[in-house]
């Protein structure tokens, strides 16, 4: 079943009370939450992920709760847990949903060490997988939310799951970060893209999430294989450039992107020398999104690989 298929009423009562298991990617995830944004924004943006029974295996409890006290009517905030431990401050009750979000971040990145982690998006098409790491300001989401309806598959706008038992990339297809000036841009680019309730006034400014398509999380189970590495740079008025970057450099930047790579010590760095050596690598200056499509089309084609 999936979320799209259970009723408003019986979803709010499942996610009160026992919680809600769903599949997140490689992962099982088991939701507990009373806040109506947090209802909202699983109706909104997790139509199309498959629910669990009671007796699947989880991987993250998780749960965002109003704090209690003065604080549940004067400026009301929200705490995000894992199993029963709060890795964070308290934020604003306005910013519940994000808070969702940013914690299975953390939650993936503290404990699936199957999996070398890089902070980056990848998108998938004909069998090419693109990763696109970036700081923030790169346009790394802006460009991975127009890649996404311009034919590309979907595996994360913010995390390349490297396997270690396999070196494949594992997809975990979610909502679409994106924020400020760049959630007006997407909606005028792609109209038919799904969005969210808006979140202000967060650390990282005004954030809205966009809908992963029901294709990427039908394909969640297919994993991938890289061809190109590209290092997004977005400067206003900047010249298009796509310049050719070292293994060693390219190595060196996905080591800094890399959640985990301590953790993993020898294993992690031998996986960062297979991954690059498998890739043609990249810096790309762009000043804005459709010089980026056309930049990245020219990179991916079958002329440029020539």
């Amino acid at each position: 079943m999936l979320i799209s298929d259970i009723r408003h009423k019986t979803l709010k009562q499942q996610l009160s009370n026992q919680g809600l298991p769903f599949r997140v990617g490689p992962f099982n995830v088991s939701l507990k939450t009373a806040v109506p944004t947090v209802l909202r924004h699983i109706e909104t943006l997790y139509p199309h992920s498959e629910t669990l029974d009671n007796n699947a295996f989880i991987d993250f409890y998780v749960a965002v709760n109003q704090v209690a006290g003065l604080r549940h009517w004067l400026k009301p905030q929200v705490v995000f847990s894992f199993d029963g431990y709060k890795p964070f401050k308290p934020l604003p009750l306005e910013q519940a949903s994000a808070a969702f979000e940013w914690g299975l971040n953390w939650c993936i990145a503290s404990a699936s060490h199957q999996y070398l982690i890089i902070h980056s998006a990848v998108v998938e098409k004909n069998g090419q997988g693109l990763i696109l790491p970036g700081s923030p300001g790169s346009g790394k989401s802006t460009l991975c939310a127009a890649l996404v309806h311009r034919g590309w598959r979907l595996l994360s706008d913010e995390m390349v799951l490297l396997s270690v038992a396999d070196g494949m990339i594992y997809p975990i297809p979610r909502p679409v970060s994106l924020k400020n000036q760049s959630i007006e841009i997407i909606k005028e680019f792609a109209q038919e893209a799904i969005f969210g309730e808006r979140v202000e006034g967060t650390t990282k400014g005004d954030i809205e999430h966009m809908c992963a398509s029901q294709d990427s999380i039908q394909r969640l189970s297919i994993a991938i294989n890289a061809r190109h590495l590209v290092f997004p740079h977005y400067q206003s008025g900047c010249k298009t450039e796509v310049v050719p970057l070292s293994k060693g450099k390219a190595a060196m930047n996905l080591i800094e992107n890399a959640f985990n790579f301590n953790i993993l010590g020898a294993v992690g760095f031998n996986m960062i020398s297979d991954l690059v050596n498998s890739l043609e690598c990249y810096d790309f200056f762009y000043p804005n999104l459709h010089q980026a499509l056309d930049g990245i089309e020219l990179i991916t084609s079958a002329k440029q690989q020539d």
